[in-house]
């Protein structure tokens, strides 16, 4: 018997999405709010929008200590902090943020904003439209622009004119990128992370097979799945999206060495068992199905997709030259989906980026999340050379 099908015959259904939704616990959440209308790079505008976020340490009287964390495609705002009601899952970053670690929280203010899109707390598909349901399929295709448009509307909120450090990896990085060049006075320092100057064809290609997994799910109704009820979200198409994904952020080294031919455990792949590095994508795409949204999973990706610095900006030479911050490039040497010559390309052209610094790793893309040693000793590097904030109380 195949122990895949018993399983799923056997669990409770889902959710129609994993979403944050209205009455959940709030956790450690708070929201900012912004009063007008969003003008979306595409045309058009996105009104009602929020931006869940939250904060570790003490933000000082004259506000030069606040640090922006961006996280990457399904991260969150919960950086750091263990799991519990309202977060599913522990800080994806929980080793940099605390008292005496890189982001020393004893001198630093952290910010972690849910990007806009999301699905945890942020104004997203799986949150209330203008007509009282979910936004579903009629929410509105974003950029980065976007999101970093409405990021800067939680930092004048916070009262932060000036960011201290900038510093997000992989769709994080992007956004980093933009807050450099689009905010240029704004960014003191900058930690840009296993991420380009502008998404490849590569890129793309591995994005559209995902977001084509995900709408080719019968479940997916256009988008408009957000209260079809348990067992009727398209969890068949994120999940094979997520598995597509997950083999793009793990090197081939890393997956061989770990899984090589083996089988699962008693399973014989050769009568419909699976082979262990299956079993592996199958419990990472479990994971995500159960804490994520399907509709933003595409609208983020498709955001991705759109990246590229130097859109109206006469070229991405140009658009880096405008980066006045204190800047560190980093990318991992195995990564195989943001590879090493795009950090390259983003030093060449930000004019205080020193080369390139390499995170060594077996683990490709996601080396950038797991090598917290490696990254911290980046953040020190940039914290370290900042004058020390008088740390007061959060005003």
């Amino acid at each position: 018997m195949n122990p895949v099908a018993t399983a799923a015959a056997t669990a409770v259904p889902l959710p129609s999405t994993g979403a944050w939704r209205e009455g959940d616990p709030p956790g450690r959440r708070r929201w900012y709010r912004r009063t007008q209308p969003l003008a979306l790079e595409a045309g058009g505008d996105l009104p009602g929008v929020r931006l869940a976020f939250e904060t570790w340490g003490r933000l000082a009287p004259d506000r030069s200590n606040a640090v922006l964390v961006l996280h990457a495609l399904t991260g969150d705002s919960h950086v750091a902090g263990a799991a519990g009601p309202g977060h599913p899952t522990p800080g994806w970053w929980d080793a940099l943020v605390g008292p005496g670690r890189a982001l020393d929280t004893d001198r630093w203010f952290v910010v972690a904003p849910n990007v806009l899109g999301g699905c945890q707390g942020s104004t997203g598909p799986s949150s209330t439209g203008p007509g009282g349901h979910p936004w579903g399929g009629a929410f509105p295709r974003l950029t980065q622009r976007d999101q970093v448009r409405a990021e800067t509307g939680l930092a004048d909120a916070l009262g932060v004119r000036r960011w201290a450090l900038v510093i997000g990896g992989s769709m994080g990085g992007m956004r980093a990128l933009e807050w450099a060049v689009g905010e240029p006075g704004r960014v003191s320092a900058l930690l840009l992370l296993a991420c380009p100057a502008a998404a490849s064809a590569d890129q793309i290609a591995w994005a559209t097979a995902q977001i084509q997994a995900i709408r080719a799910d019968p479940h997916w109704q256009g988008g408009d799945y957000h209260d079809a009820g348990p067992g009727r979200g398209p969890h068949t198409g994120l999940g094979i999206a997520r598995r597509i994904a997950h083999i793009t952020y793990r090197s081939a080294e890393e997956l061989q060495t770990r899984f090589g031919h083996a089988a699962q455990g008693e399973e014989q792949p050769w009568l419909g068992g699976r082979y262990s590095v299956e079993s592996y994508l199958d419990h990472h795409a479990a994971k995500l199905v159960a804490r994520f949204d399907a509709a933003s999973y595409v609208a983020l990706v498709e955001a991705m997709n759109t990246h590229d610095i130097g859109r109206g900006r006469i070229d991405r030479r140009a658009a880096l030259g405008r980066v006045r911050a204190r800047t560190v490039v980093a990318g991992v040497d195995s990564d195989r989906l943001y590879p090493l010559a795009q950090q390259e390309e983003l030093a060449e052209g930000i004019p205080s980026a020193d080369g390139v610094r390499v995170i060594r790793s077996p683990h490709g893309h996601d080396g950038f999340l797991l090598e917290t040693d490696q990254v911290g000793e980046l953040v020190r590097e940039l914290l370290d050379g900042a004058s020390k904030p008088a740390v007061g109380l959060t005003g």
